[in-house]
């Protein structure tokens, strides 16, 4: 273990010791704790005045959502509109691989910033919030095809169970996290937090979204799907499961799963961009336009 990660672990398991001891003395404080923890970034935030290059020559499109705002960048070309969503601590910058296999079909590409990442307002990130955003953009530029990468695949898929009639008709998923519990059950092994904390989240989460932690399952969600599906992931992602995305490809009738090996959790690759161009474009597909 280098001195990097063994300072990290060791700070990890001190916040989990404190946020353990809290639980029996403080348990509102607890949960409210381990919830920031959870749901807030560190990293992936960028200032306009210091843009990464490929943000800086699009469109950009501020919508303000109840209290919130959320940044898009658009890359003009024809008709067929896609919608790029990025994952947890990062921002739309993280496409710039992706952007030139993409731009070669023609179509005019917007990417979008997540809750409390890029240009985006906010402190908190959650997966209905992040769903809210993508519907105002899929209201505004009528896409036909999405594409989430990470959590920004969750986000997808609980986007298209809660709006399941809208212009989108083909989505591609990458390196995406099926449920909800196991990533709770990830956070609470990474801080080492004890039984008590898991029933303490379970309730913060039905009054803050009014859902079961194991009730949000893109695996559930997808089986309702009649949208064409492409879900790839890797078996050497470190971040997510190979058996998450197995998960959210078993019940999705009209998807295929691709399994990849050595490309981690980022998804970079032109032989897995040509089988997406291939499944978005490619004869025999669906029409592009509904």
């Amino acid at each position: 273990m280098g001195i990097k990660k063994g300072i990290r672990f060791i700070t990890l398991k001190s916040v989990g010791s404190y946020i353990n001891i809290l639980s029996y003395v403080r348990p509102q404080k607890a949960v409210e704790l381990s919830y920031a923890l959870f749901s807030q970034p560190r990293i992936g935030r960028l200032q306009k005045e210091n843009l990464p290059k490929i943000l800086k020559n699009t469109e950009t499109e501020t919508f303000h959502h109840n209290e919130h705002h959320f940044q898009t960048y658009i890359w003009k070309g024809n008709e067929t509109k896609i919608l790029l969503v990025h994952g947890w601590e990062s921002n739309a910058a993280r496409w710039k691989k992706t952007l030139p296999h993409l731009q070669k079909s023609g179509s005019t590409i917007i990417a979008i910033d997540a809750p409390a990442h890029g240009q985006s307002s906010g402190k908190e990130f959650n997966i209905p919030l992040y769903a809210e955003f993508i519907n105002k953009a899929v209201e505004k530029y009528q896409p036909t095809i999405i594409i989430g990468h990470s959590i920004g695949g969750a986000a997808c898929v609980y986007h298209q169970y809660l709006f399941p009639n809208t212009s989108i008709n083909k989505m591609v998923i990458l390196g995406a996290p099926s449920d909800l519990k196991t990533l709770i059950d990830n956070y609470i092994a990474m801080l080492s937090l004890n039984t008590k904390m898991f029933s303490l989240l379970e309730t913060k989460f039905i009054s803050r979204f009014n859902f079961k932690i194991s009730d949000f399952s893109a695996q559930k969600f997808a089986s309702e799907f009649n949208v064409d599906g492409f879900i790839a992931h890797d078996t050497s992602d470190k971040i997510v499961s190979f058996q998450e995305g197995q998960k959210i490809a078993s019940n999705w009738k009209n998807s295929r799963f691709i399994e990849t090996k050595g490309l981690g959790h980022g998804m970079h690759d032109d032989e897995l961009y040509e089988k997406v161009i291939e499944f978005l474009f490619s004869e025999g597909s669906k029409p592009l336009s509904r």
